[in-house]
């Protein structure tokens, strides 16, 4: 199959892109500056420009294109790149596919920061989206930018994805030091839950949906079982070999925290009901294959 991929130079979208190539399928990477190579298309989201019929030739469109969420949360600057990254290439998207003959399939990237603070109670694909804390709106805004795609009649996938646990990549990259210093700590009480996905999982979830001609609507790319912050924080320690004993102050958070303080504190007990219906086996279920997966150097 030919898929059509924005953000391919991500971290995602690079280990992804690579894996379709090596199933055998063709992929055609978006890009902002003139094209290097034979599989590069030119496009501008902010001016709603990209190639249409690229577009209309590809068999799935894959939009993982977004600034990074590690930053200042106090910066205005951060947040609007944040949202305005995710909802500008979304739509452009969502509308290419729309005027497209043929119409593919929109694969839209988002987080599992739609479904809002949840407590204890569990996180499925049919969950409501609460609360309106940032990352929850910005996911809000994100997934209504695939309205064009949709109300043309076509077939849209957005990929509800947990933080992706690798040592190469954000929030391990930045846990892994800390935590080997023994400055390691929970969150709070530590008894919000923390879904977490490994990468490998991930790109295996994500291959799986793409090239899935049944798959339709949201999808929760998580591991199935949800540790919470304190049993991740705990299993994190013991795979570096040291313990953590500290604990970070809920008030220090909040202010510290920003406008991600509510995705600090808050608790999400994911369960990835969809993709497990959909046939997939994850290979890292819990936090500790999880980490030992992310953490591994190959």
């Amino acid at each position: 199959m030919h898929v059509v991929m924005a953000g391919a130079s991500g971290f995602l979208g690079d280990h992804l892109a690579a894996s379709l190539v090596g199933s055998g399928h063709q992929v055609t990477r978006l890009v902002r500056r003139p094209p290097h190579r034979e599989d590069e298309s030119r496009w501008d989201p902010y001016a709603d420009q990209v190639d249409i019929e690229l577009i209309a030739s590809a068999d799935a469109v894959v939009n993982l294109a977004g600034t990074p969420t590690i930053g200042n949360p106090h910066s205005g600057g951060w947040a609007r790149r944040l949202r305005e990254s995710r909802v500008s290439t979304t739509g452009c998207l969502a509308r290419a596919v729309a005027a497209a003959d043929g119409r593919p399939a929109l694969y839209a990237g988002n987080a599992v920061g739609w479904y809002g603070d949840h407590g204890q109670e569990p996180i499925t694909e049919e969950s409501a989206s609460l609360g309106d804390s940032f990352m929850t709106t910005v996911c809000r805004d994100w997934a209504d930018a695939t309205g064009p795609a949709v109300a043309a009649g076509g077939r849209v996938v957005r990929l509800h994805t947990a933080p992706v646990i690798d040592r190469r990549s954000a929030p391990l990259k930045q846990m892994v030091p800390v935590f080997r210093l023994g400055l390691g700590a929970r969150i709070g009480d530590g008894r919000q839950f923390f879904p977490i996905v490994s990468l490998r999982d991930w790109v295996a979830a994500a291959s799986h949906l793409v090239t899935d001609e049944s798959a339709s609507g949201p999808y929760i790319l998580a591991a199935p079982a949800t540790p919470t912050n304190a049993e991740f924080t705990d299993a994190l320690a013991q795979a570096v070999g040291r313990r953590a004993r500290l604990a970070a102050p809920t008030r220090i958070l909040q202010v510290a925290g920003g406008r991600l303080s509510p995705e600090l504190l808050g608790s999400q007990r994911i369960e990835p009901a969809a993709l497990l219906a959909a046939g997939f086996t994850f290979r890292d279920e819990d936090v500790t294959a999880v980490l030992a997966a992310g953490l591994a150097m190959s």
